[in-house]
């Protein structure tokens, strides 16, 4: 176990001796470091590598900043940041993927400045970058934020927009200052939300316009044009996008049907949403409480829904139907019980045997 995790460790840290002759850059062409690590990342980082090999590019990646190999599979094995492994996929050389626990170490901060870097790019990297980073590249760094700031600022922000039931989100260009994702905006692209895309789906949109958004600015923040057409934040707009936890992921029944489903969309993937449910055989009297995850989703009005049923899940057309506040009702269409496998509501129904549910 250990000798992997040293293996990997070598593999993915910089090597400073290699670096020095791999990293040797064209002097026609100028230097750009990328930042990322979650999947969402790799449409950024693909859309650089692609445009720095076409034939009239003036940059080059010249490394990749990324969270170290983790832990997966229950501890069994360790592997790589999706960012990482995808660059090796590429065939980007593996000394050149840099992997620091923090941004501020001085080993990895004087490595960088050795690559010279004028820009940096980053994309959901995951690690706070602390001054001393911010002043290495002299025409700064460049966040790609799937928000319009000041909306949204924070960890979370496709998901806190999904959960506040937004009609419109988007995309900014925003330089990199110490102040969280406070920079001025280059350039953003808005984005209409329909009324059932989840977190997972709307990351991957927001970023991938993110991605043509950059090499469309490229040129101006190379020619430092950016930094003056750049505008200042509006802080008097400012909300928050603090990350998701755990403990968030129970739904309350006594909410807003809409509000439930909202949260649904939000929290697809991780953490997901969790619900406590009631099964009765009413000729036995047993009763079980099951937790599954909740997966899909839909609200509508309690048209349905007669006085004496109110903690009654019911089953119409397809979906569970639970009875929530303000006189609506969540209809589910797909859950997950622990251990087993997404299924839709009519496979979840027909495994009840006739047994009857309870909201709890």
């Amino acid at each position: 176990m250990h000798s992997t995790s040293l293996t990997l460790r070598r593999l993915f840290c910089f090597n400073a001796s290699a670096s020095a002759s791999a990293s040797v850059t064209s002097p026609k062409k100028k230097p750009l470091v990328f930042l990322g690590s979650p999947q969402v990342s790799v449409t950024v980082l693909d859309a650089l590598l692609n445009s720095s090999s076409s034939p009239d590019s003036n940059f080059e990646v010249a490394a990749i900043v990324t969270q170290p190999p983790s832990r997966r599979e229950r501890g069994r094995k360790v592997y790589p940041s999706p960012i990482a492994q995808h660059a090796l996929d590429r065939g980007f050389p593996s000394d050149l993927i840099l992997t620091p626990e923090r941004a501020g170490e001085e080993m990895f901060l004087s490595n960088l400045r050795d690559l010279q870097p004028e820009l940096c790019v980053t994309a959901a990297y995951g690690n706070i970058l602390p001054t001393k980073f911010l002043k290495i590249p002299p025409l700064g760094t460049v966040n790609v934020h799937p928000s319009l700031l000041p909306l949204y600022r924070g960890a979370a922000p496709v998901q806190r927009a999904l959960q506040d039931g937004v009609k419109e989100t988007g995309v900014s260009l925003a330089f990199t200052v110490r102040a969280l994702d406070a920079g001025p905006v280059i350039a953003y692209e808005r984005f209409a939300v329909d009324d059932q895309i989840k977190a997972p789906e709307l990351l991957e949109l927001l970023f991938s316009i993110g991605s043509k958004l950059l090499i469309r600015e490229l040129p101006s923040i190379f020619d430092e044009s950016a930094k003056v057409k750049a505008q200042t934040q509006d802080d008097s707009k400012v909300t928050l996008a603090p990350k998701l936890t755990p403990e968030e992921s129970w739904l309350s029944f006594d909410q807003d049907a809409t509000v439930l489903h909202n949260k649904v969309r939000a929290f697809a993937g991780w953490p997901g949403t969790r619900a406590k449910i009631a099964v009765i055989d009413e000729t036995t009297s047993q009763c079980d409480i099951l937790e599954p995850k909740i997966i899909t989703t839909r609200a509508s009005s309690r048209e349905n829904v007669q006085e004496n049923e109110v903690d009654e899940i019911t089953y119409i057309k397809g979906a569970l139907v639970i009875p929530c506040g303000g006189c609506s009702t969540l209809e589910v269409l797909e859950l997950q019980l622990p251990g087993r496998k997404v299924v839709t509501a009519d496979a979840f129904r027909n495994g009840l045997r006739g047994r009857k549910l309870k909201k709890l």
